[in-house]
C-alpha cells in the first residue's frame, strides 16, 4: 500500500496537463453528440488519449473499421513501452501483468520506468501511477462533456505545455551516458523529420524503433 500511495502521489505534477486534455476531449465528444456517460465510457474502455482524439476526428466521416485500424496504429508505441518495462515485471502473476498493461498510459509508464531505474519501482507503484492518471483522465473527460462549451480552451492558458515539459524532465533523469544522449537526440530528430514526411502517427513508431536499434548497436560497440 505504501508503494501504491507513492505511485498515486507521483502523478500530481502531471495532473494539470491530464485535466486540460481530459476537459478538451470531453468538450469535443459532447460536440459530436456523446452523452457525458458515453464520453466517460470511452475513456475507461479505450484509455488512450491520442487514440480517442483521433477517433473523435474520424467519428462522422469513417466507419468502425478505419477508426479501429487507425487507433491501433496510433497505439503501436505501447508495444515498445511494454517491451522496455517487461524485464521489471518478471515473476509477477499473469493477472497482475494484465491489469498493469490494461491501464498503462504514456504518463504512468514514464513514472513507473523512472522509479524502476532508480531502484524504487514496484508493481504497487506502477498500479498507483496507472490509477492516478486514469482517475484524472476519466473524471476530467466526464466534466468536459458535462460542461460542454462552457469549458475554456486549456491551450489558451499554456496548460498544453505541461505534458512536454514533464516528459522532458523525466527523460533527463534517464540520460546517464553519451549513448543515452545520442539515442534521445536521434529519436527527437527522426520524429521531427518523420512528422513532415509520414502520414498519421507513424513517425512515433519509426523514430522509436530506429532510435532503439541505434541504441542496441551503440551498446554492442561499446567496450566491455
Amino acid at each position: 500500500m505504501s508503494a501504491f500511495r507513492r505511485g498515486l502521489l507521483a502523478t500530481l505534477p502531471l495532473a494539470p496537463g491530464v485535466i486540460a486534455f481530459g476537459l478538451l476531449y470531453g468538450v469535443m465528444a459532447r460536440q459530436l453528440g456523446f452523452a457525458p456517460w458515453e464520453a466517460v465510457a470511452m475513456s475507461v474502455v479505450v484509455h488512450a488519449g491520442s487514440a480517442q482524439f483521433v477517433a473523435l476526428e474520424m467519428w462522422n466521416t469513417a466507419s468502425a473499421g478505419p477508426i479501429i485500424l487507425t487507433t491501433l496504429v496510433v497505439n503501436l508505441r505501447h508495444l515498445l513501452l511494454g517491451a522496455s518495462i517487461a524485464p521489471y515485471l518478471r515473476g509477477l502473476p499473469a493477472r497482475w501483468k494484465a491489469w498493469l498493461a490494461l491501464w498503462m498510459s504514456d504518463e504512468s509508464y514514464a513514472l513507473a520506468i523512472a522509479a524502476y531505474e532508480a531502484g524504487q519501482g514496484s508493481a504497487g507503484f506502477f498500479l498507483g501511477a496507472n490509477l492516478g492518471i486514469g482517475l484524472l483522465w476519466w473524471i476530467s473527460g466526464g466534466a468536459g462533456a458535462w460542461l460542454g462549451a462552457a469549458v475554456p480552451d486549456p491551450a489558451a492558458y499554456g496548460l498544453d505545455l505541461v505534458f512536454p515539459l514533464a516528459f522532458i524532465g523525466l527523460l533527463i533523469s534517464f540520460l546517464k551516458d553519451r549513448a543515452h544522449v545520442a539515442v534521445a537526440v536521434l529519436a527527437g530528430i527522426l520524429a521531427l523529420v518523420g512528422i513532415q514526411v509520414l502520414p498519421g502517427k507513424w513517425y512515433v513508431i519509426v523514430a522509436g524503433l530506429a532510435a532503439s536499434a541505434a541504441g542496441l548497436l551503440l551498446e554492442k560497440a561499446a567496450p566491455s
